[in-house]
């Protein structure tokens, strides 16, 4: 009986592929992942044997690298999102380049963490992606802001059109999106439930017809709301 419970629990945990072209990196983060309790279904070096697997395995979250030989995380993310919109791409890189961060999320990466991140951290970014949500650390949100406001030429939009559709609570969720605050801050911030922020972000996403709050942070800063 013992052994059906775990299996259970195994099944119940989201299916996670590894991208990565380091071996060792990729074998590592498998095994911590695996202490975590996370569902590693399997491996792949490159970006062109990622697609083979998401169309053989179709995994729940697919954990990418960005610079790889051949096919890069980049491209590979925009092909996954296209073929397998029911999988999230959450990249796990070594850049902090503006352009890698911001390429990747209007390619669909529903997260991006920095290879110093924690397992925990990881881990948090797996389940949110699972749960369709996303997650990306403070810098990375910090740093999507300042080169969508430089490719903006620093010019706002007028912002009556998106108070029309969000309430001002709403509009107060999505400002905390956008600079990186998780659903935890930002019910702390404006002392509300972490349920009430789920439901919030769920009608905002709903109303500007968006999938994720990376969608709706890159939003807030082109309608000039952050």
């Amino acid at each position: 009986m013992p052994n059906d419970a775990r299996t259970e629990d195994v099944n119940e945990q989201p299916r996670v592929l590894l991208v990565d072209d380091h071996d060792l990196f990729r074998t590592g983060l498998a095994k911590l992942l695996t202490e975590q309790g996370v569902h590693v279904i399997g491996e792949a070096p490159t970006g062109e044997a990622a697609l083979r697997l998401v169309d053989e395995l179709t995994p729940d979250v697919v954990i990418m690298d960005l610079n790889m030989p051949g096919l890069g995380g980049v491209d590979a993310t925009r092909e996954i999102s296209a073929s397998a919109p029911r999988t999230r791409v959450v990249v796990l890189t070594i850049s902090e380049d503006d352009d890698d961060i911001v390429d990747a999320i209007m390619a669909g990466a529903c997260g991006y963490l920095l290879k110093n991140s924690t397992v925990q951290e990881l881990v948090a970014g797996i389940s949110a992606a699972a749960d369709g949500d996303s997650l990306i650390s403070p810098q990375v949100g910090t740093k999507v802001l300042q080169q969508l406001r430089a490719q903006a030429g620093g010019v706002r939009r007028d912002t009556a059109a998106p108070r029309i559709e969000l309430s001002e609570r709403e509009l107060d969720v999505l400002r905390l999106i956008a600079i990186g605050k998780d659903n935890a801050q930002i019910a702390q911030e404006l002392f509300i439930s972490p349920k009430t922020v789920k439901n919030h972000i769920s009608n905002i996403l709903m109303k500007l017809q968006i999938e994720n709050r990376i969608q709706a942070a890159v939003y807030a800063v082109r309608s000039g709301i952050v």
